[in-house]
């Protein structure tokens, strides 16, 4: 009998140490009553947007899309007030427009009206002939010398200088890029466009801005470095599914031939 009273009294006594436990500690943590507690990161949405904590400002609307993921938005703005500024050469999700992304981009400078036009030389009278593009341009005479085109449908070179793969290039083939409604925006975008055919770095300034027939001819300098190389982009309309354009750059160890750069220019002709 002694025995089977203290083997009742040992489990009465871990009983009440239960029970006291049960009354002291609840059975799970409430976080959500013990105060407030920051939201995770939640993923952006298809839209772009992502839900705002309580307290934080609002996300901006859905008119300003987010970046593609290929780019990260900067602290400036396009000038609307709630789109994020696009990154140079970026890909642009839906809402942006590639004048936007021109505007945005640090490499090419506003075109102001303090850019004047140049007085243009005579063309030459030998030409050839794009007809993808629609456009008749001037044969240039040596040291220039035709070569295979592509990824273009013409292309005339410089000789090939020692210590560098620069050297002076003029090619035409139908506008790679989205055309405008103005030939000057277009021509904006294309010049924009040609910093890919120039060196890592490189950022325009502009030399001359004018009307031609049936388009838009921009001259301008490109530097990088400590270098610089002289272009210039004629965007025509030749009567094709898409305006056609002519290109053309020099590089300043061969500046000699700068002087091709306004015979370009005033060549780019309409094919008839």
């Amino acid at each position: 009998m002694r025995v089977v009273y203290r083997g009742l009294a040992a489990a009465g006594a871990v009983a009440a140490v239960a029970v006291a436990l049960a009354v002291v500690l609840p059975a799970e943590p409430d976080e959500v009553a013990a105060g407030p507690v920051t939201a995770p990161p939640a993923a952006p949405s298809s839209s772009g947007s992502a839900p705002v904590p309580s307290g934080s400002a609002p996300a901006p609307s859905s008119s300003g899309a987010a970046l593609a993921p290929s780019a990260a938005p900067s602290s400036g703005s396009t000038g609307s007030g709630s789109r994020p500024t696009p990154s140079p050469g970026a890909s642009l999700a839906p809402g942006y427009t590639a004048m936007e992304a021109l505007y945005a981009d640090p490499r090419v400078p506003r075109l102001t009206r303090d850019v004047k036009r140049m007085s243009l030389p005579s063309p030459y009278k030998k030409v050839v002939k794009d007809a993808r593009s629609g456009l008749a341009v001037p044969r240039l005479g040596r040291p220039w010398k035709p070569v295979g085109a592509a990824p273009f449908t013409t292309r005339q070179v410089l000789p090939k200088q020692r210590g560098t793969r620069l050297r002076g290039t003029f090619v035409t083939c139908p506008l790679p890029i989205m055309h405008q409604k103005s030939a000057r925006d277009t021509a904006l975008l294309a010049a924009r466009w040609t910093l890919n055919h120039h060196p890592k770095g490189s950022r325009i300034t502009w030399l001359a801005s004018q009307p031609v027939k049936n388009g838009w001819m921009l001259v301008y300098r490109v530097i990088y470095g400590k270098h610089q190389s002289r272009a210039a982009v004629v965007v025509m309309d030749g009567g094709m599914s898409k305006p056609g354009l002519a290109f053309v750059t020099v590089p300043d160890s061969q500046r000699k031939q700068w002087r091709d750069i306004g015979r370009v220019a005033s060549g780019v002709r309409v094919l008839g």
